[in-house]
C-alpha cells in the first residue's frame, strides 16, 4: 500500500518538479479557476477551516496536479498523493483518511476509476468527516464507525462524466482547465526556459508555443527536445529557425499536430472518404485502444475543428482535407446530428 502513496512533494526528478508553479500567482492562465480558488482558499483561511472539497477536470497535460499541489501550498497544509486504481479496498481508503493532520489534502487522480467500495467510504467522510466501514464477513462481520480530521479532498480527472453523481454532488467546488491561449502558452514556455537556463530568443520562444496544443506538459516536453537539439546541432542557442527545425525533426506541425494526429486524420480521409467512421472499426485500423484516441488524440482536434463526432461516427472535416492537401467533398451522411459521446 505504501508504495502507492506519496505523502508531501510527488516523486518525480526534483527537476522536472521545478517547472511546475509554486503558488497562484505563478500559475499561469485559467484566470476564473484562479480566481475562484483564491477566494475559496482566503476564506478558509479566515474562518480556520479545511477548505471545500475541489475537483479539477480537463484534458491530460494542462496542470490538474500541478493545482491540488498550490492549493495544499496556499492553506500550508500538507498533501497526500494516491492514484483511483491505486486504492483496491475500503480498508486502504480508510487507512489514508485516519492519517490526515486536520486540514490536510488528499489528492485522488484519476478520481472517476475508484472502486465503488471505496467511493462510498468517502461519502461520509467528505461530508461529516466521518468513517463507517464493515469489517469481517458472515457472522463476524460488524460496523466500524470512527471520527477523522477535517480535511480537503481534492479530485483531478480527465473524464468528469464518468465521475457517479453521488461522489460528484459532494464537491462544493468544480474547475474545468480549458487548453491555453497563445499569449499563455508563450509566457509558460519563457519561464520554463529561463528555470532551464536555456539561450533562447523571443522567436524561437514564440515558435514552440505555437506548436504546443495549448498544453503546458506539451510545452515543456518540447522545449527540452528543442534544448537537446540545440545542444547537439546549434551551439546551444534557439533561436527560431533552431526551434523549427527540433520540432520538424520530431514530426510537430504548424498547428502542433504530430505523428499520430497525422496517421488518425489520414486514416478518416484515405481509408474511409473522409467519414464517417465508428470508433470500433477506426481504432482497430489504427491498431490503437478506443479510449486513447477519445482521451488523448481527439479533443485537440475537435477543438481545432478537424473532426467532428456524429451519430454514425467521425468524419474529417474540410479543415482537415485542407490541412494536408486533401481533395474535399461532403459524404452522404443522412443524420448528421452530432454528439458528445461515443
Amino acid at each position: 500500500m505504501a508504495d502507492r502513496l506519496v505523502s508531501g512533494d510527488l516523486q518525480q526528478d526534483d527537476f522536472e518538479v521545478s517547472l511546475r508553479p509554486k503558488s497562484l500567482v505563478d500559475f499561469v492562465g485559467q484566470s476564473n479557476t484562479k480566481e475562484n480558488l483564491s477566494i475559496s482558499i482566503q476564506a478558509a483561511k479566515i474562518r480556520d477551516e479545511a477548505l471545500d472539497h475541489v475537483i479539477i477536470y480537463g484534458p491530460p497535460g494542462l496542470g490538474k496536479t500541478t493545482l491540488a499541489n498550490i492549493i495544499a501550498s496556499e492553506m500550508d497544509v500538507a498533501i497526500r498523493v494516491t492514484s483511483g486504481p491505486a486504492v483496491e479496498r475500503a480498508g486502504d481508503m480508510a487507512a489514508i483518511l485516519t492519517s490526515l493532520q486536520p486540514g490536510d489534502v488528499l489528492f485522488i487522480d484519476e478520481v472517476h476509476r475508484l472502486n465503488r467500495v471505496v467511493e462510498e467510504v468517502l461519502y461520509s467522510a467528505m461530508e461529516d468527516f466521518f468513517l463507517s466501514w464493515m469489517v469481517g464477513k458472515g457472522l463476524a462481520a460488524r460496523n466500524v464507525n470512527l471520527r477523522i480530521n477535517p480535511f480537503t479532498l481534492v479530485g483531478a480527472t480527465t473524464r468528469f462524466s464518468m465521475v457517479s453523481a453521488p461522489l460528484r454532488d459532494r464537491f462544493g467546488s468544480v474547475c474545468r482547465l480549458d487548453y491555453y491561449e497563445p499569449c499563455d502558452m508563450e509566457i509558460i514556455v519563457d519561464r520554463s526556459a529561463r528555470i532551464l537556463e536555456m539561450d533562447a530568443d523571443d522567436e524561437g520562444i514564440r515558435l514552440i508555443a505555437s506548436r504546443s496544443r495549448g498544453t503546458p506538459r506539451v510545452a515543456n516536453r518540447l522545449l527540452k527536445r528543442t534544448r537537446d537539439y540545440a545542444l547537439v546541432k546549434a551551439d546551444n542557442k534557439v533561436n527560431g529557425l533552431v526551434a523549427k527545425a527540433a520540432l520538424d525533426q520530431l514530426n510537430v506541425d504548424a498547428l502542433g499536430l504530430d505523428r499520430s494526429d497525422h496517421r488518425l486524420l489520414t486514416t478518416i480521409i484515405d481509408k474511409f472518404s473522409g467519414g464517417p467512421v465508428g470508433l470500433d472499426t477506426l481504432a482497430a485500423s489504427l491498431n490503437e485502444d478506443p479510449d486513447t484516441i477519445m482521451d488523448v488524440l481527439e479533443p485537440f482536434l475537435l477543438q481545432l475543428g478537424f473532426l467532428e463526432r456524429t451519430s454514425r461516427g467521425r468524419v474529417a472535416t474540410r479543415r482537415a482535407h485542407d490541412h494536408f492537401g486533401k481533395s474535399y467533398s461532403v459524404s452522404d451522411i443522412s443524420d448528421p446530428i452530432r454528439f458528445e459521446g461515443f
